[in-house]
């Protein structure tokens, strides 16, 4: 055999793995998302704000403008984000939860407070629940979540809202 090339037994191994990851992945997507995360973490429509309202707080003269925090990947916020949206990060991830901990850290409890991810379909997303909940237990009251069905691009941009690019 020449140096770097893969023997039969190998391969098998491999392919035996792939079928493996595979035949998991099919079996947990069609048992969909764990009810005991869903349930703990879920956010209330009551606490939804759809993109037409937020495009509306966001221009009203004379109310409060609330604070909008991104917590999703930093790649799609460069790609694409809502104006005056402030990057906090995936809270998904440890680092993503502490800066977002230490951003609210210095807001007050009663303002209004807009979050939102869109980097994938609402009932998918790793982000909004676990941010929510978190702002939520901080003691916020005034915290609502951009309700994005499918993605930021499909509902907000392609829609024709406005949007900003880079960091």
């Amino acid at each position: 055999m020449k140096p770097g090339s893969i023997t039969p037994r190998t391969l098998i191994l491999r392919l035996s793995l792939l079928t493996a990851l595979l035949t998991a992945m099919v079996i947990a997507s069609a048992q969909g998302p764990a009810k005991s995360a869903a349930t703990a973490n879920d956010v209330p429509a009551a606490s939804q704000i759809q993109p037409e309202e937020l495009v509306q707080a966001i221009k009203s003269e004379g109310a409060q403008k609330p604070l909008v925090l991104y917590v999703g990947p930093k790649a799609f916020y460069t790609q694409a984000h809502i104006p005056g949206a402030e990057f906090i990060g995936p809270v998904a991830r440890p680092e993503g939860m502490e800066k977002l901990r230490a951003r609210a850290a210095s807001l007050s409890k009663d303002g209004p407070v807009v979050i939102y991810c869109g980097c994938c379909p609402w009932d998918h997303c790793p982000n909004i629940r676990p941010a929510f909940a978190e702002l939520r237990k901080m003691g916020f009251t005034r915290v609502r979540v951009l309700y994005l069905a499918n993605s930021f691009g499909v509902n907000w941009a392609e829609k024709g809202f406005p949007v900003a690019k880079g960091e």
